[in-house]
């Protein structure tokens, strides 16, 4: 088995575009290529092209109506009430030209990252293209058509029968890829979000723990609003630890959403670049304690696409692909190719700087709030260890 790590990559990534004015830019995935390379961290010699997931492949989790409708409403043959119906044409998943052949490729890019490590050509992949969590089977979801991420463990279990962890650290619970899995014990899911109460979807909640024989493998830990780096690296290490080692996987995915930062216009969570920094070093040694170093990292939310987006998924690479995070200067190649086109004034440093934001008056109570969540959300397995 090779120790090399590959980065997915299109420039046809950019075609998934909703609209101008979408929050949803995919334009995210070429800034942190560009970063990387100008950075000296990525060559051609470790980027791959997707290829377009098949329809079999789609039908591993959504219906044939479905696609068919995302088929259509792609070259304007559906009606306004028909593509309700399915999620499309709301102002969250609004329609465009071509939608079914951009989100195919999206899924595809996961489909060749899955293949790269299964095959054992690499031990980790990158798709920051995927990620796409919210996507049900007749059903487009917040900004996801197709849920990349299930279809991507229905083919692993259904190809290569692996035990699949997958880790979810998007601020909005990962409600897509949980429900498609949630009877299933050969799929364990694990999603560190904010709490549903005030931020979609509304899901998440500790008590969602699996169903029938899948009981005991979903687990949610629902943050608080304004949790702050501690807190929220206390939840997901924690997390992360004692969940891999009760469900002993044969492979780890990623869902590596960068919306829990405080400059996110779309989240209420109060983390840094701190944050980013230690999510994929856990994943990284958690892949290699389980599953010789069997990890696929998807990308997902990010609404600062300038600021935030770049610097988190750079470091996911650097510690995959160079077995640690990049610290210092960002590139003045790429902040002087940038900055013309960014609406904000983009950051000079991979870090944040000291005192970034106001001061969380809240701060005690929060963390003992998280704190309780947390270990809620992790009594099963800390019952069976106690019993076993």
């Amino acid at each position: 088995m090779t120790c090399s790590s590959v980065f997915i990559y299109s420039d046809q990534f950019k075609n998934y575009k909703f609209n101008d004015d979408h929050p949803f830019n995919q334009l995210r995935v070429t800034l942190t290529k560009q970063l990387l390379e100008d950075s000296g961290k990525l060559s051609c010699r470790d980027i791959i092209s997707p290829r377009k997931a098949t329809e079999e492949e789609l039908l591993l989790i959504h219906d044939h109506s479905y696609i068919e409708a995302v088929k259509r409403a792609s070259k304007g043959l559906l009606s306004e009430e028909q593509a309700l119906q399915f999620g499309l044409g709301t102002e969250d998943t609004p329609i465009f030209p071509g939608m079914h052949d951009a989100s195919s490729l999206l899924v595809g890019g996961t489909l060749t990252a899955v293949d790269q490590v299964i095959s054992d050509r690499v031990i980790h992949s990158m798709n920051l293209g995927g990620g796409l969590h919210h996507g049900f089977p007749q059903k487009a979801s917040g900004f996801c058509i197709y849920n990349d991420g299930a279809i991507a463990i229905k083919y692993i279990r259904e190809k290569h029968n692996l035990k699949v962890l997958y880790v979810d650290t998007d601020a909005h619970h990962g409600d897509g890829v949980q429900w498609a899995f949630y009877d299933d014990p050969n799929v364990c899911t694990l999603s560190i979000h904010e709490t549903g109460r005030y931020l979609y979807p509304g899901t998440g909640n500790v008590n969602e723990r699996g169903l029938k024989e899948g009981y005991g493998y979903s687990f949610n830990v629902p943050i608080d609003a304004f949790t702050e780096d501690e807190s929220f690296l206390e939840v997901y290490i924690t997390a992360f630890k004692e969940v891999a080692e009760y469900f002993q996987p044969d492979i780890i995915i990623t869902q590596n959403g960068a919306d829990a930062h405080f400059l996110d216009p779309l989240t209420h969570l109060s983390t840094t670049m701190k944050v980013y920094e230690v999510i994929p070093e856990i994943a990284h040694e958690m892949a290699h304690r389980y599953c010789n170093g069997r990890w696929i990292a998807l990308g997902g939310g990010g609404y600062d696409i300038w600021r935030v987006v770049p610097r988190a998924w750079g470091q996911i690479w650097n510690v995959m692909h160079h077995s640690q995070s990049m610290s210092g200067l960002l590139p003045i190649k790429w902040l002087k190719k940038w900055q013309s086109q960014a609406p904000v004034h983009l950051p000079s440093t991979w870090n944040d700087k000291q005192n970034s934001y106001k001061t969380i008056p809240r701060k005690v109570e929060i963390t003992e709030k998280n704190q309780l969540t947390l270990g809620k959300a992790l009594q099963f397995t800390r019952n069976k260890k106690l019993f076993n």
